[in-house]
């Protein structure tokens, strides 16, 4: 039981920046109908500016919460500078344009992590634990570093998911998505909407990299792995469905966990990738279409 406890805890972390992040993919071919390959990327920056920031300013005497506060204020801005970057001067003039957005991406792949590599270098990051201890949770011993991100992703999670319901700007974006034409025809700026969707996008990826930069180790190419598994969830799903990049999220982060921790991680890989193509062939469209 207390496995089983532990288990769901850290799937449930895993899970909620799996959401963080495939929520950005979602929005974005939502609202434009492209596929941003580069959004591993702009979680990558983020990630690895945390990594790299915490240990030097820890080293100049800060504490831990403040350098960790500081590092992802920096980490935000630079995530939502690089999606403004790469909308204004890029995916701008490719909107609705899958082939030309696909190459588009690609290069902004190729070229952001040769940039990362020459800035940051090619080693592996890791950083020492924010808050120490453990706290026991239903009888099950868990880090209290991993309870706290695990409570903030779900927190960030909720809030996100009840703005994009209930906000003016939430009800825009899903309009665009669900027919763009017809939103424009009641008033709606699409041109401003989908800047402001990328914009969100590319926070959402910088606060998935801030929460998992502390449980994992960090590379200049870490978002090339949260990238696949984030297209996963929005294949199980359904590309343009908000909830459905919810629970194809907590569908990958769950069968991960139980079946690394039951059987061996690439087994775990391995079912996930058998669920997308059950899924595909019975719901071409995904589990909750789009919705």
């Amino acid at each position: 039981m207390q496995n089983f406890i532990q288990i769901s805890l850290v799937s449930l972390q895993i899970g909620a920046v799996y959401i963080l992040f495939s929520l950005g993919l979602t929005l974005i071919f939502g609202v434009m109908k492209i596929i941003n390959f580069a959004h591993g990327q702009v979680f990558t920056l983020s990630a690895i500016i945390v990594a790299v920031m915490l240990p030097m300013l820890t080293g100049w005497g800060w504490s831990p919460p403040v350098a960790f506060a500081a590092s992802a204020v920096v980490a935000l801005l630079s995530s939502v500078s690089l999606g403004f970057v790469m909308f204004q001067y890029g995916f701008r003039f490719y909107q609705r344009n899958l082939v030309g957005s696909f190459i588009l991406s690609l290069g902004f792949v190729l070229l952001l992590e040769g940039i990362y590599l020459d800035v940051f270098g090619g080693q592996v990051r890791s950083i020492p634990p924010l808050i120490t201890g453990t706290v026991d949770v239903f009888g099950a011993p868990m880090t209290t570093q991993r309870l706290v991100l695990c409570v903030a992703a779900i927190v960030f999670t909720l809030i996100l998911y009840f703005a994009l319901a209930k906000t003016r700007t939430g009800k825009a974006l899903r309009a665009a998505s669900i027919d763009h034409e017809a939103a424009m025809l009641q008033g709606i700026p699409y041109e401003r909407i989908a800047l402001q969707g990328f914009l969100i996008a590319a926070l959402l990826a910088g606060v998935a990299g801030i929460l998992i930069a502390p449980t994992s180790a960090v590379t200049t190419t870490i978002g090339t792995d949260y990238l696949l598994k984030g297209f996963i969830a929005v294949i199980i799903g359904g590309l343009g469905s908000v909830p459905g990049a919810i629970v194809g999220s907590l569908f990958v982060a769950f069968i991960e966990g139980f079946g690394g921790f039951y059987f061996d991680p690439s087994g775990a890989s391995i079912a996930v990738f058998v669920l997308v193509m059950v899924v595909l062939v019975v719901r071409p469209k995904g589990l909750m279409g789009n919705v």
